[in-house]
């Protein structure tokens, strides 16, 4: 991928090298404070989420401003800046031309060990996630060494494909399909709402893939070439390929449990980011919740 002296997205909170310290819970200040505004007929639940609230901002407090620890840290965070830029470019083209509506650029949030988010706390061992409730990306960059060493899956696309495919859930979320596939989950079986989790998956694949296809062809316009470099499909495909259930539990306990599927087969994934890249048809990644779950 060409990522080098390209423009990085200004939507980054930089957490890495921040002494964070998660659950810090509510003082005993506060749930006084609680029941005298119940005495006085005010609301005491408002009070004690101000409380959580200022709570967990004094513990995101700066130890100031990140330095790099290796080359290869210093390259990563450059790759998943410039991948955000590209992914405000042509998902903003993307919602005018194609859904006639305006897009609201996530924030990618980066960190190092641990962090706070609106959906919990993030751990390097979850992985890169995406969480609709504060409308964040979150990255460790620590999951690419595990991406190399526990899955082979390495080179700069890899990880361009992992903030490309959390957009995709941002993309859902800004469509309102995360919430529809949220509701139906609860109405559903245990079976079934995996189903539909791996729906929700596939199609942020497709998404990624969509992107990958306009991003070149943006790219090719304006300077004359594209993104993309040899070799860099196959870097996406072995990243996406990766993270499938199969793969995951087969390295995690010998044998596959298909209902137990939230995410996806490596082939699936793989087959649903070609999709998307061959496509760039927004409207085509719908279809993910309208076949039958044995023609995904």
């Amino acid at each position: 991928m060409r990522w080098q002296n390209q423009e990085e997205s200004q939507n980054v909170d930089d957490r890495r090298g921040r002494s964070v310290s998660v659950g810090g819970g509510i003082g005993i200040g506060a749930i006084v404070l609680a029941l005298l505004t119940f005495l006085l007929g005010g609301n005491p639940l408002a009070v004690l989420q101000q409380a959580s609230q200022q709570t967990t901002t004094q513990t995101q407090a700066s130890d100031g401003p990140y330095e790099p620890k290796t080359q290869e840290e210093a390259a990563l965070s450059k790759v998943v800046k410039v991948t955000l830029k590209e992914t405000e470019d042509v998902w903003n083209k993307l919602f005018r031309e194609q859904l006639g509506r305006n897009y609201e650029e996530p924030t990618l949030v980066l960190f190092s060990g641990r962090t706070v988010s609106a959906c919990g706390q993030a751990h390097s061992a979850t992985g890169p996630f995406y969480c609709p409730a504060d409308e964040d990306v979150y990255i460790d960059l620590s999951f690419y060494e595990e991406m190399k060493t526990k899955f082979r899956a390495a080179g700069d696309f890899a990880m361009a494909y992992i903030v490309a495919h959390e957009v995709g859930h941002h993309v859902q979320h800004q469509l309102r399909i995360t919430t529809e596939v949220e509701q139906e989950k609860r109405r559903s079986s245990k079976k079934e709402a995996n189903q539909l989790s791996v729906r929700l998956e596939l199609q942020a694949d497709y998404l990624a893939g969509v992107w990958t296809h306009h991003a070149e062809k943006m790219s090719r316009a304006e300077t004359g070439r594209g993104i993309l470099e040899e070799g860099d499909i196959e870097e996406a495909l072995n990243s996406a390929a990766s993270v499938g259930d199969d793969r995951i539990q087969k390295q995690a306990r010998g044998y596959v449990v298909p209902d137990s599927f939230t995410h996806g087969t490596s082939e699936q994934r793989k087959r649903w980011f070609l999709k998307g890249l061959k496509s760039g048809d927004v409207q085509e990644g719908f279809q993910a919740f309208k076949l039958p779950y044995n023609q995904l």
